[in-house]
């Protein structure tokens, strides 16, 4: 048996989105293996505390035989001072947490999203003498850069450069969710051998109602967004690609918007202020509910900015779902990583574009039903290939 404590900020329990770090604890568990995930109670998802009253700092919860630690961490709303309090008080209470607690880990996985929680897992698998693995989720500062967040030269960006070097140093194995690891690790000196590409993945069970489509949902041809409401998603590409079809007459085509986050305000007054009459929000969905939300897509869509980040590959919790639910796929980016056209579950047109997108799904909705059916079935075939979580979880343990 390994005993596993993962220090991930913002991992949640099964019945959310953000259930990596959850779904491969359960199989590890499942192989005899012990598992501990430590993380915040407030949702960085939601912005609320969740699980936590006034004066308790920590919570041990046991789900699916995973445990969670969850911890109390500073309230936030926006991406401002805030949330960077919000990082460092998660790294503060992780290592106070986690060194105070008798037993101790074999193997220490530190995610980051932000590097401090990663930072957290390295200096508590250095005190408890256990092996530290970096999980990479996001290229922090480089997505900070590119996303317009800080300058290139500010001294927050050098400071984070510093520590993503140091935490790709000491790592004995880097987890990179992203297929081209490699190419942004070989300038900083980083031995490729230690990278193992263990990317998102999904639990083909929660799907089984969804394989029967035959390439019709219903009366309207829905095209439907499952995910978070954030900048990064280019979600104004969807709707103005919503308003040419509006304006084109194409009144048998809707879009559903599925998820919560920062721009769900923003969007929504944009569909009102473009008076779009074939776009409606259906708020957050628990994870158990979702694959009966998604019965009713003909298509699902997700939409990038144009980034070189993405020359790394892309892994989209929300790719899995939406070729696991086997329904054809809308991509609007470019990435070096491009499962939907490998995989021939869809249309890929070029990001930041919505007449690309809009055209795109004229022509998904003109096809046959049987077209749209194989689409979506070539979906399902790829992504038991390579992103079952049972196979990955088998990855992860096989570097144990």
């Amino acid at each position: 048996m390994t005993r596993v404590w993962i220090f991930n900020h913002y991992a949640e329990p099964p019945d959310r989105q953000a259930t990596r770090s959850f779904d491969l604890g359960r199989e590890l568990v499942r192989h005899g293996h012990a598992v501990t995930i430590f993380s915040s109670s407030f949702s960085h998802y939601h912005f609320r505390e969740e699980r936590l009253g006034a004066g308790t700092a920590w919570l041990s919860e046991r789900l699916d035989g995973v445990e969670f630690i969850w911890l109390k961490t500073f309230p936030y709303d926006r991406n401002d001072w805030r949330r960077v309090v919000n990082m460092v008080s998660y790294l503060a209470r992780a290592l106070w947490v986690g060194l105070h607690r008798r037993d101790r880990p074999d193997v220490v996985i530190g995610v980051t999203v932000h590097p401090f929680a990663a930072l957290a897992g390295y200096l508590v698998a250095r005190r408890k003498g256990a092996r530290f693995f970096f999980e990479v989720t996001d290229l922090w500062p480089r997505t900070l850069v590119e996303f317009g967040i800080l300058p290139a030269r500010h001294p927050a960006v050098r400071a984070l450069g510093w520590l993503e070097r140091l935490l790709f140093h000491k790592a004995e194995h880097v987890i990179s969710l992203l297929p081209h690891m490699n190419e942004y690790l070989h300038p900083l000196g980083i031995d490729a051998g230690k990278v193992v590409w263990i990317p998102n993945g999904v639990d083909l069970r929660r799907y089984d109602s969804l394989h029967g489509y035959d390439g019709v949902a219903g009366d309207l041809f829905t095209v439907m967004y499952v995910g978070g409401l954030v900048q990064a998603n280019a979600l104004d590409v969807v709707l103005d690609a919503a308003r040419i079809l509006q304006d084109r007459g194409e009144n048998h085509v809707r879009f559903v918007f599925v998820g919560g986050g920062q721009e769900h305000t923003r969007l929504l007054d944009r569909v009102y202020s473009m008076a779009l009459r074939n776009v409606e929000f259906l708020g957050v969905v628990s994870k158990d509910e979702l694959p009966r939300t998604m019965l009713s897509a003909d298509a699902f869509v997700f939409s990038l900015r144009r980034l070189s980040l993405y020359r790394y590959g892309i892994s989209l919790n929300k790719m899995c779902d939406y070729l696991a639910a086997g329904r054809p796929v809308l991509f609007a980016g470019s990435s070096s990583y491009d499962p939907i056209t490998t995989a021939g579950a869809g249309f890929t047109v070029p990001p930041e574009n919505p007449e690309a997108l809009a055209n795109a799904i004229t022509a998904l909705r003109a096809l046959p039903a049987g077209d749209r059916a194989r689409m979506g079935a070539n979906g399902v075939a790829y992504v038991r290939e390579y992103h079952d979580i049972h196979h990955l979880a088998m990855r992860l343990e096989a570097l144990f």
